[in-house]
């Protein structure tokens, strides 16, 4: 016979017909997860942005206040203005082939190239003989030039190489070794063409220029401050620099070439002018004394031959000496700032 189990309380006996489970410790379960790609997820980002976008800047623009957008004009250009035709150059040409034409051979090359710059000019004819004379051979230069209302007339100089004699039976004279000749025509002005109007006029010589006064009226006396510093300048010059260079006679800033091919073997200067009195003085006045003097040399070649020279300068008081600021007869570069009195031009003068 089986054993009667001890009787149970009646807490024990609640507790079994309680419907609530007994709660138990457990571990959560891991449940994988899936990471999608950031690819597609950006794409789609941006084009809802772009859509977004659209009705955005279309209502920035509707509602907007009107602005007034300037726009930068555009420089003006200007206005090319023609430069009048120089009629020297065809006076020139054409005094040359003129001269040198025969209306006999209509066909040649120089009749042709001077009807060509005047179709309707007469030829000179030459004799048809073996003592003619042959066609002027030299050179020419235009001396004078008058411009009038669309018209010009220009002097031009014919320079003979060789003087002509004359044919047989003819008594021999010289022939002038400089003939003048006046060329006329039209055009030149705003960019015409030049026309030549016909054949050239044999004139008289031009009448000289006048003469200008005299600049240079007082005499630099022989063995004064002046006369030394520009003798020793002038032999520095043209010896080609030599014997100490010419920095020592220039003023501070002034940079001169010496002619390197001068030939001359003896150089001293003859005179002295100036046009101002206080450089005649024989002491060295004060500093910042300017004076323009006129330099006359005579300079002796290997040959023996003098040449005479004129040289025109300015020249400044400094230190107790004498210094060249400015070669007027040369080619100088002055410096910044600094301007000489007269403009630079070569030649001689009175």
């Amino acid at each position: 016979m089986a054993p009667t189990p001890p009787p149970r309380s009646r807490r024990s006996r609640v507790a079994d017909r309680s419907p609530l489970p007994s709660l138990r410790k457990r571990r959560p379960e891991t449940v994988p997860v899936r990471t999608a790609p950031r690819g597609p997820r950006l794409v789609r980002l941006a084009m809802w942005s772009a859509l977004g976008a659209g009705p955005l800047a279309l209502a920035a623009t509707l509602f907007a206040p009107p602005t007034s957008v300037v726009q930068a004009a555009p420089a003006p250009h200007p206005t090319e203005e023609r430069t009048p035709a120089d009629p020297r150059g065809a006076a020139e040409l054409f005094v040359d082939l003129w001269l040198r034409a025969d209306g006999a051979n209509a066909d040649s090359g120089i009749a042709t190239a001077v009807r060509a710059l005047a179709p309707e000019v007469d030829l000179p004819k030459r004799p048809r003989s073996t003592d003619a004379p042959a066609a002027a051979a030299g050179r020419v230069v235009a001396v004078r030039t008058v411009v009038g209302p669309g018209t010009w007339t220009v002097v031009v100089a014919a320079l003979r190489d060789q003087v002509e004699s004359a044919p047989a039976g003819v008594p021999n004279t010289m022939a002038p070794l400089v003939r003048y000749y006046a060329v006329s025509g039209t055009g030149g002005a705003e960019g015409t063409p030049v026309t030549i109007g016909g054949a050239p006029a044999e004139i008289a010589a031009p009448d000289a220029a006048a003469v200008p006064a005299a600049q240079f009226t007082h005499r630099v006396p022989a063995g004064g401050a002046l006369e030394v510093s520009l003798g020793e300048f002038v032999r520095a010059y043209l010896g080609g620099g030599q014997g100490g260079g010419l920095e020592r006679y220039l003023s501070p800033g002034l940079r001169l070439s010496a002619p390197k091919t001068a030939p001359y073997v003896r150089i001293e200067v003859t005179d002295v002018l100036t046009d101002a009195e206080a450089a005649t003085a024989t002491a060295v006045p004060a500093d910042g004394t300017k004076a323009r003097v006129r330099i006359r040399v005579s300079g002796e070649d290997k040959l023996g031959v003098r040449w005479p020279l004129v040289y025109r300068a300015e020249v400044t008081a400094r230190a107790g000496r004498w210094e060249v600021s400015a070669l007027e007869s040369g080619i100088t570069d002055l410096p910044a700032g600094t301007s000489s009195s007269s403009p630079a031009v070569s030649g001689g003068g009175r």
